[in-house]
């Protein structure tokens, strides 16, 4: 059996060592309940805080803007519910290619008839159309919600939040990003972007899952989603995932401190990929703007279609290659990719995303390129 490569860090990432070590102690002896009064509770507090402090720190916030939560998905909930329920937004504006804890909740509250809904084009590259963003804008008679991820999770484009968050300032509408793909992965400067909310979640950048982190600007004020206790300044209430919250801090830094080489190092491994598909395999394409604003550890490939690529994440798991797929096409219990879709529906083609850590290396490339030569 050869060893098992991992080429899926978009869906999840290993857990760093570093990050497991500074979680155990919260695992074993300082098990306290942050909201108990004696020093055991006390110590668990202070964790929390301390890990609220270097978060805000890393990207330039506020502590009091940063909220624990068990993620993106809660995160986007939370503030797309928010917007809404406590901010009186009646319009929101969002894309075809978000992630489905931001399109499965604009829906929701559409049908319930909260909201009315409107989607932004899509240039031909998946990148937001901008003009068409202030049309829309423009045309809004209503409060407005302006929810667009930072960067998207299959094709891995990247949308200019500064410029979506200045536009949203003129037209006086509040703007949540989903930056789940992008926090850990860039570094964030908040007190200097135009942004209401952000997400993020720890399983992608090597912290523990179940770990997330959502920011409100100090403007705003918004309800809870979850009631019952006090915690988190009466915004979440619920024991805190202590051991996680410090894990997430903990990647948060490692992240950080390591930017500048890592991002560089898996950068090439994402064009070496590229550039060897390209080279050994005939018909290969790339969907999204992969060479031009784009997340530099994602890489989202088309094969032409054949009785065998159709098969090719099963045949890729066999040989023990760790890969997501991503087709426009609907066969059974896979119902294709709503992202790929909306942007090149090529039925003659199978789409498969590659997504890299700073845990691989070229060699796990040539691999992966010699087996799919193989298999297609």
């Amino acid at each position: 059996m050869s060893e098992r490569i991992y080429f899926d860090n978009a869906a999840t990432t290993s857990l760093d060592p570093k990050v497991l070590e500074a979680m155990m102690p919260f695992l074993t002896e300082k098990f306290g309940n942050p909201s108990s009064i004696y020093s055991y509770g006390r110590e668990t507090r202070l964790a929390i805080e301390m890990a609220r402090k270097s978060v805000a720190k890393i990207i330039n916030a506020h502590p009091a803007e940063i909220f624990f939560t068990s993620g993106g998905t809660e995160s986007s909930n939370t503030a797309i519910f928010s917007a809404v329920r406590d901010l009186g937004c009646t319009h929101i504006i969002t894309s075809p290619i978000e992630h489905h804890a931001t399109l499965h909740t604009v829906e929701y509250l559409k049908n319930r008839g909260e909201a009315n809904l409107s989607y932004v084009q899509l240039l031909p590259n998946g990148h937001i159309d901008m003009e068409d963003l202030e049309h829309l804008l423009a045309a809004s008679e209503e409060k407005t919600l302006v929810t667009l991820m930072h960067a998207n999770n299959e094709i891995g484009n990247i949308t200019d939040i500064l410029a979506v968050g200045e536009l949203c300032k003129l037209y006086n509408a509040i703007f949540h990003s989903d930056t789940v793909q992008t926090i850990g992965h860039f570094p964030f400067d908040l007190r200097n972007t135009p942004v209401h909310f952000i997400t993020g979640a720890g399983h992608k950048f090597h912290g523990p899952k179940g770990t997330g982190l959502l920011y409100v600007n100090e403007n705003v004020k918004i309800h809870p989603l979850i009631h019952g206790g006090g915690q988190e300044r009466n915004m979440r209430a619920g024991t805190e995932n202590i051991y996680g919250i410090v894990g997430f801090a903990k990647a948060l830094e490692i992240a950080t401190a390591e930017y500048e080489q890592e991002s560089a190092l898996i950068k090439s491994i994402k064009l070496y990929m590229m550039e060897q598909l390209k080279k050994k395999i005939k018909g290969v394409s790339f969907n999204g703007d992969p060479l031009g604003r784009c997340l530099y550890t994602v890489l989202s490939v088309s094969f032409p279609k054949t009785e065998k690529s159709e098969m090719i994440l099963f045949n890729m798991d066999i040989h023990n290659i760790c890969a997501s797929g991503g087709s426009a096409c609907t066969s059974g219990a896979d119902q294709g990719s709503h992202v790929i879709r909306a942007i090149n529906n090529n039925p003659n083609q199978v789409t498969v995303r590659f997504s890299f850590s700073k845990y691989n290396t070229k060699e796990e490339v040539d691999t992966v390129v010699e087996k799919l030569k193989e298999l297609i």
